[in-house]
């Protein structure tokens, strides 16, 4: 199992189309992929927009990316990659 905290830097956190492309990226992983905030112990299915969105998280939100599997180190580094390029967002 591979973690990582980051913290939510675009103005607009994980609104409709950067939660779209988390999904999508979290997708391409084999991994079980979960997220949650860091004042939270339930984590989330990090492959669900549904459950995504129902997070509600804003810009300087802390989350917990955690994924197990062949793959985890680099869905993880992956999916926090994304997070810090603001989803192309200023």
């Amino acid at each position: 199992m591979y973690a990582r905290t980051v913290m939510i830097q675009n103005r607009t956190g994980l609104h409709a189309r950067p939660a779209s492309e988390f999904v999508a990226l979290a997708a391409q992983f084999q991994s079980k992929i979960t997220i949650r905030p860091v004042n939270e112990e339930d984590d989330i299915n990090a492959k669900s927009i549904m459950l995504l969105l129902a997070l509600g998280l804003g810009q300087g939100d802390e989350v917990v990316l955690t994924a197990k599997g062949e793959d985890e180190t680099a869905a993880v580094d992956a999916l926090v990659t994304l997070i810090e390029s603001k989803f192309g967002e200023e």
